[in-house]
Parts: structure tokens; C-alpha cells; sequence
């Protein structure tokens, strides 16, 4: 990850857990970080640039991107890290038409909105990175999770798409797949897979 200064990189879900903890490590390796999410009361705790954005519709994905540009410079590294977890999902013949369409503006809209902004740019200046957090999920899915699941592997899709038509323009796209990890999301999963299975939090963990 060297030769990162001066570069900038815009992370989504910046404000805690895998997001903030990316955003911590590409500033201490030169970038210029900006973080998006929609609490300013967590950005504003990261101590680094921030912009304040609902990325539930891509007049929110435009306002995070233009508000980076505006601040810091253009985007040379794209994070997306923001997500919905899969804690309020259901069996998929009882799940509502409403949690799989949330699900999908906010774990797959979003992402090729951000993305279709940003490499416009990238490949002007012929460089740029791209990286999606997926999940396991998208490889082996959760029991009650379809919209999840579907959410994660379509990122998958969407991180060869990027790599297929940006490649040739020295930018990069890749996807982390991580399993449980413990944030403030993970933990009401836990704490909901263990009232289902009747044992503690701590025994889902």
C-alpha cells in the first residue's frame, strides 16, 4: 500500500467498525481520507473529512462524491463499505418486498452508483482503485437472508464488471469477502441469532 500520499480515498460506512478501521489505515499510509455516512455525530468522532450522505438514492451517492471532490480532490480510491446487515431478515416466504428492496438500493444501487461516478475520472487520469466489501455470504449463504445474500454475490458481479471495463485504464477492482467480524452490526445479528437459538451472545460468537 505504499505510495498512497496525496491520494484520496472516499470510504462509506466510515464512521465505525470495518469502515472506520479502513479509514484509519489509509491515512496513516499517506491518503487523504474522506468518510460518508449518514450519522455526522460518527464522522465527526473519526476525526477525519467527512460528508454527510444517504446513500439510499443516487442523488445521495452524488452528493457524497461531489462533496469529497469539492473538499479534498478526486476520488482516487473508492471504498465501499456501507451496508445493511441481514439481522431483521426473514425465511424468504415470509419476507417483505420492502426488506429485499432496501436491501438492494442500499448493498447494490449504491455501489454502482459510487462507482459509476467516480471511475469517469479514474479513467481520465488513467489510474484509480475500487474496493467492494462483500461477505461469505455472497459464496455461502445465511439461512434467512436472502436479501443479503443476493446483495453480497450481486457486489461480486458488479467487482468484475468494474475491473472488465476500467482495467485497461490502469484502474483496479477487487472485493474483501469477510466473515463475522465483531462491529455494532454483526452484534445485533448475534444477539438475534441467539434469542432464536435460545443460548447467549456469547455462544453465537
Amino acid at each position: 500500500m505504499a505510495g498512497l500520499e496525496n491520494r484520496v480515498a472516499m470510504v462509506t460506512g466510515g464512521g465505525r467498525g470495518i469502515g472506520l478501521a479502513t479509514a484509519n489505515l489509509l491515512a496513516e499510509r499517506g491518503a487523504k481520507v474522506v468518510c460518508v455516512a449518514r450519522s455526522e455525530a460518527e464522522l465527526k468522532a473519526t476525526g477525519r473529512g467527512y460528508v454527510v450522505a444517504d446513500l439510499a438514492s443516487p442523488e445521495g451517492c452524488e452528493k457524497a462524491v461531489q462533496g469529497a471532490e469539492s473538499n479534498v480532490g478526486p476520488v482516487d480510491i473508492l471504498v465501499c463499505n456501507h451496508g445493511l446487515g441481514s439481522a431483521h431478515e426473514v425465511v424468504i416466504w415470509e419476507q417483505e418486498i420492502k426488506t429485499w428492496e432496501t436491501m438492494m438500493r442500499i448493498n447494490l444501487d449504491a455501489p454502482f452508483y459510487l462507482s459509476r461516478l467516480v471511475t469517469k475520472g479514474m479513467v481520465k487520469r488513467r489510474h484509480g482503485r475500487v474496493v467492494f466489501t462483500s461477505s461469505t455470504a455472497a459464496k455461502v449463504a445465511e439461512y434467512a437472508g436472502s436479501a443479503y445474500n443476493s446483495s453480497k454475490a450481486g457486489l461480486l458481479g458488479l467487482t468484475q464488471s468494474v475491473a472488465e471495463d476500467c482495467g485497461e485504464f490502469g484502474i483496479t477492482s477487487n472485493a474483501v469477502l469477510p466473515g463475522w467480524v465483531r462491529t455494532e452490526m454483526a452484534e445485533k445479528h448475534a444477539t438475534a441469532e441467539a434469542l432464536e437459538r435460545n443460548v447467549s451472545t456469547e455462544q453465537v460468537w
